[in-house]
């Protein structure tokens, strides 16, 4: 049987203000087989955000464990992201999880994988999933020649764009945010 995974998973910080979303598509091979995953929450009393893409049961996994590392250390997002990583890439359950996450809070945004990388991408702008380039790409280009837009309304129309173009990404967005 084939992994249900593919989505989009867009977070920025701009302007004073983060933004994440996802859109919501779910599929298995080339099918889709639901339409509204909840693919962003809020962690941390609301001071942190999180996305995934992946393997559903694999991502929630690794929340549960991303918030027991934030609990662990006091809400420090790197230290615990880097904590998390360094334990999927060396736990032997841990290291077959499929699935990657986007965590932000006002200062920084991250993208934790299970080779043991925690990134923080340039522009802070995080993109995850199937149609992640086509979204950074929008994201990018909206953040430099559309500066007045909120992160949420950039979030959007980065979203919308990849659902657009990527077949693993459909218009069924959520957006969670930070002030």
């Amino acid at each position: 049987m084939k992994k249900i995974h593919s989505t989009t998973v867009v977070g920025i910080i701009h302007n004073g203000t983060v933004a994440i979303g996802a859109d919501g598509q779910a599929t298995m091979g080339n099918t889709v087989v639901k339409g509204n995953v909840k693919k962003v929450r809020a962690m941390a009393q609301g001071s942190i955000l999180v996305g995934f893409a992946g393997g559903t049961a694999d991502a929630f996994t690794l929340l549960e464990r991303f918030e027991d590392k934030l609990s662990q250390y006091k809400n420090n997002m790197k230290r615990a992201a880097i904590e998390l990583a360094k334990d999927w890439r060396t736990d032997r359950y841990l290291r077959r999880l499929e699935a990657m996450i986007v965590t932000i809070n006002k200062q920084e945004g991250l993208i934790i994988s299970g080779t043991g990388d925690v990134l923080e991408p340039e522009h802070q702008i995080c993109a995850i999933g199937s149609g992640s380039m086509y979204a950074y790409s929008a994201a990018l280009a909206l953040k430099k020649h559309a500066p007045t837009l909120t992160a949420k309304e950039i979030v959007q129309e980065s979203l919308l764009i990849a659902a657009d173009i990527c077949i693993y990404t459909n218009h069924n967005i959520e957006i969670l945010t930070l002030v």
